[in-house]
């Protein structure tokens, strides 16, 4: 202990022996000596401060010391400059064949703080971006730090957000068949139509997480018909057609799919036919009238569509308001595509309506026939008098005598009777839109039987 003690203070008078002879005694001499200088020149001093000039001079270079000083401090306020680069992308670090991460932004904005030719060499030189290390994080809901890898560390930098909370789940995947949908076919000419679609594989397959597969209700190929160049009836090819899966309502799913695009052939067609235009007048004439004939500038038409709905339609009707009229009479109609029909070869015709006098005439011993009975039943009539009318046709004369009696039809419309005697209304149709078809008898009694 004493050796140690002994030591220690041995230590100090080493250390006190240091400062006295380099620090305190070469301190205290040059003190004197700047005493000893000003004691023998006071004079001299105090003549030579008190002089103006020399008061002048020393002003001066106090006051050019006072603006370096303040102009250094001014520069180093002045010369911080802040930038924001906008929409930085990030970068994370996972498994993304086992893993799928939710909440990352795709990107985020990055302050830059410092003097501006630091933030220009910042920008010009290469970095890392904005990344994020999710390695070794295992599914659920984590809170992660977002980083910037820049070079100078004269810079300082500030993300937004610079942390977020993300949530990892498991990636699952599941095959799911395609099916075809047709964009902006509106855009193409009306007399094309797409017949067929054909891609060069009916499934996919759709990777994410399994409540995001389970909501999946279709995966459909948009094909776009704004692609073709120049369409024309045959086979065209597109090569890039957008996948997308979509939920019950419609709304786009966000998962993975496999492959990304496919190819689809596309059959274009120019179907037609040509059909004749029937004119049907709608209302009454006035009092006294009748039509004699109905002619159009047009007696038929080509209309362009699709195959099926064209193979339903054997006519274009167009009706004409003739409602009160008495003198002859030309319109002009336009005509008007049913379903299925993309274009029509007429846009307007021309209908020629002649009027004559009302005349009238009778046939009897027409049959009444029976629609819409239930498979089911049977139907007799209650009377002879109940299973034939006589029909009144009105008209124009010339029509009317010149008018073979197997075209007027005569029926009861049975859709909504069952079993038991019912008084049924009696009607009557004919082919001629010209004439007017009535049957004296109004009602007919009938008994419906099971079979």
């Amino acid at each position: 202990m004493k050796k140690i003690i002994s030591g220690l203070k041995n230590l100090f008078y080493h250390v006190g022996l240091f400062f006295d002879k380099w620090l305190i005694t070469p301190i205290t001499k040059c003190i004197l000596k700047v005493s000893e200088f000003f004691k023998s020149n006071s004079k001299d001093l105090e003549r030579i401060l008190g002089k103006k000039q020399t008061l002048i001079i020393v002003s001066l270079l106090l006051a050019f010391a006072v603006f370096l000083i303040l102009d250094g401090e001014s520069n180093a306020l002045v010369d911080q400059y802040a930038e924001v680069l906008y929409n930085q992308p990030v970068t994370a670090t996972y498994n993304e064949e086992a893993y799928v991460v939710e909440g990352l932004p795709k990107t985020v904005d990055i302050t830059l703080v410092g003097q501006k030719r630091h933030i220009f060499l910042a920008k010009q030189s290469p970095e890392e971006g904005v990344t994020v290390d999710l390695t070794g994080l295992k599914p659920g809901t984590h809170k992660v730090e977002l980083h910037y890898s820049q070079r100078l560390s004269s810079l300082d930098y500030r993300l937004d957000p610079s942390e977020v909370s993300i949530t990892i789940y498991e990636k699952v995947s599941a095959t799911k068949p395609l099916t075809v949908d047709i964009l902006h076919q509106d855009s193409l000419d009306t007399k094309l139509n797409i017949e067929n679609v054909e891609l060069n594989r009916s499934e996919v397959i759709v990777k994410g997480p399994a409540y995001k597969l389970e909501k999946i209700a279709s995966v459909r190929a948009l094909v776009d018909v704004e692609k073709f160049k120049n369409p024309a009836a045959g086979d065209m090819t597109i090569e890039d057609v957008q996948l997308v899966a979509y939920d019950t309502s419609g709304k786009a799913v966000n998962v993975e799919i496999v492959p990304k695009k496919v190819k689809a052939k596309v059959t274009i067609a120019s179907p037609s036919k040509e059909v004749p235009v029937k004119i049907i007048p709608k209302g009454d004439l006035a009092f006294g009238k009748a039509i004699k004939s109905l002619s159009s500038s047009i007696s038929t038409v080509t209309i362009y569509g699709n195959k099926t709905a064209l193979a339903s339609i054997d006519s274009i009707p167009v009706e004409i308001n003739v409602e009160g009229l008495k003198n002859n009479k030309d319109f002009t109609v336009t005509l008007e595509k049913p379903n299925g029909v993309t274009e029509i070869s007429e846009k307007t015709i021309t209908v020629k309506v002649t009027i004559d006098n009302l005349a009238s005439k009778e046939f009897s011993g027409i049959h009444i026939a029976t629609e819409n009975l239930n498979e089911r039943y049977k139907v007799q009539a209650l009377s002879e008098a109940d299973s034939i009318v006589t029909v009144v046709v009105g008209g124009s004369k010339d029509i009317i005598d010149g008018l073979d009696e197997s075209v007027i039809r005569a029926y009861i419309d049975l859709k909504d009777y069952g079993v038991g005697e019912h008084e049924v209304e009696v009607k009557v149709t004919g082919d001629d839109v010209r004439l007017s078809y009535a049957s004296k008898t109004k009602k007919v009694k009938i008994k419906i039987m099971e079979k």
